[in-house]
């Protein structure tokens, strides 16, 4: 069918002019050029579909996560076709992140950075990636990643003005946590897969009171007892961006089904993509 198309086309272009004749709309594109553009749109070779690009800045010394999530990646994301990079710290200036110009070319981005002041430069990157109204995935340590404990500089409300929360510390280590799904947004995407209770041996972050505009999805307790619940997953937005966060992730919580499913939904609905089967 494309074959007797084209023959169709060039033989309609040999009669539109003769040999010496002068085009008579000079910049207006011919027929047969339209035709031939409109067939191929329609009926041509189908592009290659663009992959979806997940951009992961890390920097932190508590968790691992420089190994953690590069083995999640090529095991949870990879497989799916999203293509993944990687930002670090540097060893040696732990306040650079060298590359972080690449957050630009991301579909979104996982944060896992703990009390880094970055210099302005590196820290505007970030700030018009979110203005933009992009989407971000932050993990465990990202509720304070741009602040010091009564040092100016940074960005200190971030974790209310971007992820939505109110990190207040935390428990003391080595009691178990008790993860619950919040039952009114039981049905969320984020959760599809995820089981209604898991354990996590994170040690509980105090995160109380959330923003307006957060849809809380995870809870927890200590050990499961009576005491305080707090917080543990849930969305926001930010410029009409897409915001997830967790305050798990910790290196035994990778070792979790419930947690690299959770961790995988949240990153395929801040693109707003379906979830993965």
């Amino acid at each position: 069918m494309l074959i007797g198309f084209i023959a169709c086309v060039v033989g309609l272009s040999a009669l539109t002019l003769l040999p010496g004749d002068e085009q008579p709309f000079a910049g207006v594109p011919s027929l047969e050029g339209r035709w031939m553009s409109h067939f191929l749109t329609q009926y041509g070779p189908e592009q290659p579909k663009k992959k979806p690009h997940v951009v992961f800045v890390i920097g932190e010394d508590e968790y691992r996560t420089e190994e953690t999530l590069p083995q999640f990646a090529a095991k949870e994301l990879e497989p799916h076709g999203v293509l993944c990079t990687f930002i670090h710290a540097d060893a040696k200036k732990p306040n650079e992140f060298p590359g972080i110009e690449k957050i630009q070319e991301a579909d979104v981005v996982v944060l896992s950075v703990r009390r880094r002041i970055l210099r302005e430069p590196q820290l505007a990157v970030i700030r018009d990636y979110l203005n933009a109204g992009r989407p971000l995935v932050g993990i465990r340590t990202a509720s304070h990643a741009f602040a010091l404990r009564d040092k100016p500089g940074g960005w200190p409300e971030f974790d209310r003005e971007v992820l939505g929360g109110d990190y207040q510390g935390h428990y003391g280590p080595g009691q178990e946590t008790v993860v619950s799904v919040v039952e009114a947004n039981a049905s969320h995407s984020i959760l599809q897969g995820v089981a209604r209770e898991f354990r996590s041996k994170s040690h509980l972050y105090k995160n109380r009171k959330l923003a307006v505009s957060a849809v809380p999805l995870l809870k927890g307790r200590i050990n499961g007892e009576g005491s305080q619940s707090e917080f543990i997953a849930w969305t926001n937005q930010y410029h009409n961006g897409r915001i997830f966060y967790t305050s798990l992730g910790s290196i035994d919580d990778f070792a979790e089904p419930s947690f690299r499913r959770l961790l995988l939904n949240a990153i395929f609905w801040a693109m707003d993509r379906e979830n993965p089967k």
